[in-house]
Parts: structure tokens; sequence; C-alpha cells
């Protein structure tokens, strides 16, 4: 079948991707430093984006796999998805030193590898998971995140949808409803795409009001 052609080389070229990041000792903060290339569905309508892996991420090479990655999975769960059915990825490929904040020239340096993942993937939208990831991507915004969190911004026709970080929910109990009703509205947002897109049925995956 033409589509499961067309997944197979789209794993294909994220894997190549992702041997490239490895490749990229320019990239490494520390020697043999492993790296976080990012995981999930290749044909994903669905791309959240955070900033830079963390500790737990740098012991297994996986996004998102510490305490705020298990946060994460509930949001996708309050939604009715599943890491599977997305694809999950970090500006930054690497964890910078005592976890700080990258520099502005290791993003320049990195962030090529998430936009040859982003072109791969096509996803139809992309969440940002901080403010670190949309000011990476989307430098020409210049509000801040507690202005845009929970809202839809559609740009040269793709469709992004900022967050405050996982983490924040850890450091502060209020936030945590903030995100889950933030994330909550992913299903209606993307109603909006499919019908700015034209294209009609179900979505898959997507289950809103349960």
């Amino acid at each position: 079948m033409a589509s499961d052609k067309q997944r197979e080389e789209k794993q294909l070229a994220l894997e190549k991707i992702a041997a490239e990041i490895a490749e990229c000792d320019d990239c490494r903060y520390l020697p043999n430093q492993r790296p976080v290339p990012g995981e999930g569905d290749p044909e994903a309508e669905i791309m959240l984006i955070g900033e830079a892996p963390g500790s737990k991420e740098n012991e297994t090479g996986r996004p998102f796999v510490g305490a705020a990655g298990k946060f994460l999975e509930e949001m996708l769960n309050s939604i009715g998805l599943e890491r599977s059915d997305v694809f999950i990825a970090n500006v930054i490929k690497f964890q910078p030193p005592n976890n700080r904040d990258p520099l502005p020239e290791e993003i320049a340096r990195q962030k090529p590898f998430l936009d040859a993942q982003i072109v791969v993937i096509e996803p139809k939208m992309i969440v940002f998971l901080g403010r670190h990831a949309l000011q990476a991507v989307l430098p020409s915004i210049k509000q801040s995140i507690s202005e845009l969190h929970g809202q839809l911004l559609v740009i040269d026709h793709q469709h992004y949808l900022p967050l405050y970080h996982p983490a924040a929910a850890l450091y502060n109990g209020s936030m945590r409803q903030t995100l889950l009703d933030d994330f909550g509205r992913l299903p209606e947002y993307m109603e909006s795409v499919y019908a700015s897109s034209l294209i009609s049925g179900p979505i898959s995956g997507l289950i809103s009001g349960d």
C-alpha cells in the first residue's frame, strides 16, 4: 500500500536524521554523551516540542521520560492519545550541563535537526512545551507564554499551540489544571485544522467530550 510505503520512507528519513545527530560531536557537551533525537509516529498529525533533554532523557536516549514526561502522558491520555500517536522531540538534542538553558549558538547549531524532522513528519499541529521551544521555533513572536498559552496560532498555514512546560505543574500545583485545560482544547483546534484544510472525516485518535 502507498501509505505503508510513505510511512517507511518517513521512518527511514527520521532514522537518517537521528544518525546525523549522533554523529554531531560539536553538539555534545560531554564526550560520548547520549543523543535524544525524538520518537513517535513518523506520520503524526501532532508534534510536541520541548526545549532540551534532562538527566532521565540523557540516560535513556528518549524524550520526556522523567517526572514531566509522566505528566505529559497524563495530558495525552486526557484527550484519548498515547505517546505512540504523536511525535515528541526537543529543540536541543543533548542535555546541557546542569540542565541550564541552551545558549543561542547552541540552538542555532542544533535546531536544523528539528527543522528537518518537521519537514519529514509534516505535522498538522505543533505543540510547544514551554517558552523556550516557542522562542526557538518562532523567534518573531514577542508575546510571552503567559499571554499565549492555550491559544491557537496559525502562521504560514502551520498551526501551533503554545503551552506551559509540563514541568511547571511539578513546581506549581495550580499550573496542573491550567495545562490540562489548555491541552484539552487540542481536539477542538484539530477540528479547525481539518476544516481549514478542507479535509473531512473523523480525526484519528482524538476524543473530545469523553
